[in-house]
C-alpha cells in the first residue's frame, strides 16, 4: 500500500520534467549503436587498475584467514641428514663388534607439534574473519565508486558533445546572418556596420566551435582513462534514457525512510562495521594472556648408527606448559591500546551514518533543484528560439539590425548549452542519489 501510494504522490513538477525529457530524449524502437553506458561500467571493471586490486586485497584478507586457522592445526616437520666421514669407529663388547661411526651415516627425524590451547589464537582468527569481511565490502564499495566515476564521466562527455552541438548551431545561425547582412549591403538596404557585426559573430561563433572541440577530445581521453581504453572522439555514446528518464520520475519519498535504508545498505559503512568487530575482538587477546598455553610434540628419528643400543628408531611424546606470570605490565598496556582502537572504530562507525544522512539529504535537495533548473531551461530555450526566428525574419523585412540578430543568436546558444548542461546535470543528481543510498548506478543492490 506504501508503494502504492507514493506512486500516487508524484508532484506535477516531476510529471513536466519527465515529459521534458522524453521529448528531449525520445525512446526509439531501433537500438542507437555506439557505447553504451553499461558496455562502459563493464569494462572499466573488467581492465581498471583500481577494479582489479579490489580482488586482489580481498584476496590478501582471505589469506590472512587461513594464516589465523593454521594456528589451530599441527605442524609437521621432515628433516634427513647424509654424513660422510673419513674412517669408522668401533667398539668390541664382549664377542659383538659394534660401529659407533660409520662411513656413510643416515639420519631421519620427523617431528610432531600441535598447540593444544592458546588463548591468544582464537581472537586472532575471530579478528581475520571481520577484516575478511570488511574487505569484501570494501572491494565492493571500490567497485561501486568506480562505475558511478564512469557514469558521470559518460554523461559529461555526452554533455559536452551536446554543447558542440549547440556550437555548430551558433555557426550556423551566424553564417546565415553574415550572408544575409552581406545580401542587404550589396542591395544597399543596410550600412558597412551590419556587415562587421555579422562577421565578428561569425568569427566568434566560429572559435567557440573550436573550444568546444577541445573540450570534447578532454571528456574522451578522461572517459578512456577510467576504461584503460581509448575511446576516440568520433565513438558515439548511447544515451542513457532509462538513467534521465528515472531521474525525471524518481519519486519523492520520506527522507527519513531513505536514510535508514542507505545506512543499512551502504558498503562503506559496512566495512567500517566489521572493522569495528574486528577490533573489539582484538581487546579480549590482552586479557586472554594471563592464561597459560600447552602444546604437544612428538618425534620419530631413525638412523642407521644403532650405536651401543642396537636400535635403529627411536620416538618420543611430550607435553609442555608455558605460563607467563608477570611480563612488566605489557599486557595491560596492549589492552588499553587496543581498547582505544575499538572505541575509535565506533567512533568511525557513528561518524560515517551521519556523513550518510547528510548525503542522502543533500542529494535529495540537489535532484529537487535540478529538477526545478531544467524546467527553467527548457522554457528559456522555447523563448529563446522563437526571438531568434522572430528576430531573423524581421531582420530580412529591415525592420531590425545586425545587432539584434547577433544578440538574439547568443542568447539562443545560451539556453540551448543551459538545457544542455541542466538535462545532463539532472542525470548527474540522480547518479548522486544513488551513491548515496548505496545502489549502483542502475538502480540496483550490488553485489558482494
Amino acid at each position: 500500500m506504501r508503494k502504492k501510494e507514493n506512486l500516487l504522490k508524484k508532484t506535477a513538477s516531476g510529471k513536466i520534467v519527465a515529459v521534458l525529457v522524453l521529448l528531449l530524449f525520445p525512446i526509439t524502437g531501433r537500438a542507437q549503436e555506439g557505447l553504451t553506458l553499461e558496455a562502459a561500467i563493464e569494462r572499466a571493471l573488467a581492465r581498471n587498475e583500481r577494479a582489479l586490486a579490489a580482488d586482489e586485497q580481498m584476496n590478501e584478507a582471505a589469506a590472512r584467514v587461513v594464516r589465523a586457522r593454521s594456528y589451530f592445526l599441527p605442524t609437521l616437520n621432515a628433516t634427513g641428514t647424509y654424513t660422510r666421514r673419513p674412517f669408522e669407529v668401533s667398539r668390541t663388547v664382549g664377542d659383538t663388534r659394534i660401529v659407533i661411526q660409520k662411513f656413510d651415516a643416515l639420519a631421519g627425524v620427523a617431528q610432531l607439534n600441535l598447540t593444544i590451547f592458546d588463548s591468544r589464537s582464537l581472537p586472532a582468527l575471530l579478528q581475520a574473519n571481520s577484516e575478511r569481511n570488511a574487505q569484501r565490502y570494501a572491494s565492493a564499495e571500490s567497485k561501486r565508486q568506480l562505475a558511478f566515476e564512469v557514469g558521470n564521466a559518460f554523461l559529461m562527455t555526452l554533455s559536452t558533445g551536446q554543447v558542440l552541438e549547440a556550437s555548430r548551431h551558433r555557426y550556423d545561425y551566424a553564417k546565415q546572418a553574415l550572408d544575409a547582412a552581406k545580401a542587404r549591403y550589396a542591395a544597399g538596404l543596410v550600412s558597412i556596420n551590419d556587415v562587421t557585426r555579422a562577421e565578428l559573430e561569425f568569427a566568434t561563433a566560429e572559435m567557440g566551435v573550436t573550444q568546444v572541440q577541445g573540450q570534447v577530445e578532454t571528456t574522451y581521453l578522461q572517459l578512456g582513462y577510467l576504461l584503460d581504453d581509448i575511446i576516440a572522439s568520433s565513438t558515439k555514446l548511447k544515451v542513457p534514457e532509462f538513467l534521465l528518464q528515472a531521474a525525471a520520475e524518481a519519486d519523492q519519498v520520506a527522507v527519513e525512510a531513505l536514510v535508514t535504508q542507505a545506512q543499512d545498505r551502504r558498503l562503506d559503512l559496512g566495512a567500517l562495521r566489521y572493522h569495528a568487530k574486528a577490533q573489539h575482538a582484538l581487546t579480549i587477546e590482552p586479557t586472554l594472556k594471563w592464561l597459560p598455553t600447552l602444546s604437544f610434540s612428538g618425534q620419530y628419528r631413525y638412523t642407521n648408527e644403532a650405536g651401543l643400543t642396537g636400535r635403529a628408531t627411536n620416538w618420543n611424546l611430550g607435553l609442555n606448559l608455558t605460563w607467563a606470570v608477570f611480563d612488566g605490565f605489557s599486557r595491560s598496556a596492549d589492552y588499553r591500546e587496543r581498547k582505544a582502537q575499538a572505541i575509535l572504530a565506533d567512533l568511525d562507525v557513528r561518524t560515517t551514518m551521519r556523513r550518510v544522512e547528510l548525503d542522502v539529504r543533500d542529494s535529495q535537495v540537489s535532484l529537487a533543484n535540478q529538477r526545478a533548473a531544467l524546467k527553467q531551461a527548457a522554457i528559456a530555450h522555447e523563448v529563446a528560439k522563437r526571438n531568434a526566428a522572430e528576430t531573423a525574419e524581421l531582420y530580412r523585412q529591415g525592420l531590425s539590425t545586425a545587432l539584434q540578430v547577433a544578440d538574439a543568436n547568443v542568447r539562443l546558444f545560451e539556453a540551448e548549452v543551459a538545457l544542455v548542461r541542466e538535462r545532463y546535470g539532472l542525470g548527474i543528481s540522480y547518479l548522486n542519489l544513488e551513491a548515496a543510498l548505496g545502489l549502483d548506478p542502475f538502480g540496483k543492490e550490488p553485489k558482494l
